[in-house]
């Protein structure tokens, strides 16, 4: 087993790649580099005298918070992910290429994208392109409807972690995270919604559903830090929350997060047409609530540069979508 560092040699990073067959004798390593911010694992471009690609490993925490623990086998989940929809025209121009992998290390192989970003900006530019919007959605739709192979894991361990932090801490006045340490006055600000027994029952009804096993291929974290983009192409990435559930859990998911980016709740109500599929209504905006609620004052924090007061109106809407 290796493990992967920006410290790593780099004649043993290419001894381990030759041992792979992931590369040749005579292809050398002129750089490694960190490859954005991850948060859940070890993401890094490795720079060769014949091209770049990612190198990608889980460790058994979250790279960002190295004391929660976390399941070493959702790498194996990616890979099963990228494997399921490998084959799907419509997504083939948006997913990263899948060039190795090695189980007994944890580590993913794949296509480098280039000069990309992903699309936190979107939580301070306060709008999102049309265009982009409906080509994500088109994404989402062609992930929902692949089929996913009967082997596919349940990744249960990985959605006990996520129950935790989208549908339980968040709303536990005893949770210790220091919100005020955030901003100051968003503790209390907080202090309604975690003692709403009526509000914590809807959501812990959620969060039951959200554990159960479903019929759809699901990405399980779609928000603007899993997509990327150079301008004109649109890719998605980390899909290590992955699982076979119910497609309003992502769409939900979505809809939070571009109303969480520009404050406008009308987004609820435009990304379900344009998704045009069978799906609850209901399921959607109560998911979207509890995604706004627990990104708001939950650990899982954004690059949201809010006032307070906008904070709370985010709030007053999310209990609204939940408890309607």
């Amino acid at each position: 087993m290796i493990q992967i560092s920006e410290q790593i040699s780099f004649s043993s990073l290419e001894e381990y790649m030759v041992s792979q067959g992931w590369c040749a004798k005579d292809e050398h390593i002129s750089k490694i580099s960190k490859a954005g911010e991850g948060n859940m694992n070890v993401v890094l471009r490795i720079t060769t005298n014949q091209r770049s690609f990612i190198l990608k490993q889980s460790r058994p925490f979250v790279q960002k918070y190295q004391d929660i623990p976390a399941p070493l086998e959702r790498i194996n989940v990616e890979q099963k992910f990228y494997e399921a929809i490998k084959e799907n025209k419509d997504l083939q121009p948006h997913i990263p290429k899948i060039i190795g992998f090695d189980p007994k290390s944890y580590l993913l192989m794949m296509e480098d994208l280039g000069d990309c970003d992903d699309m936190g900006f979107l939580y301070s530019k306060r709008v999102i392109d049309d265009s982009h919007l409906k080509k994500l959605i088109s994404i989402l739709k062609a992930i929902h409807t692949t089929e996913a192979p009967l082997d596919f894991p349940e990744n249960r361990e990985m959605r006990q972690l996520n129950h935790q932090h989208v549908f339980v801490l968040p709303f536990s006045e005893s949770n210790g995270f220091s919100l005020d340490a955030i901003q100051p006055g968003l503790q209390t600000l907080s202090l309604p919604y975690k003692r709403d027994t009526e509000l914590k029952a809807a959501i812990s009804r959620i969060g039951e559903r959200y554990l159960l096993k479903g019929n759809t291929l699901l990405h399980g974290d779609y928000y603007p830090g899993s997509w990327m983009t150079d301008n004109q192409n649109l890719y998605v990435i980390d899909p290590e929350f992955g699982f076979i559930g119910y497609a309003e859990f992502d769409i939900g998911v979505m809809v939070a997060h571009c109303i969480l980016a520009t404050h406008q709740e009308s987004y609820l109500g435009k990304i379900e047409r344009l998704y045009a599929g069978t799906v609850s209504q209901e399921l959607i905006r109560k998911t979207a609530g509890i995604e706004i609620m627990r990104r708001v004052i939950g650990l899982a924090q954004l690059p949201l540069t809010r006032t307070l007061a906008e904070k709370e109106e985010l709030l007053v809407m999310a209990k609204k979508m939940i408890l309607s």
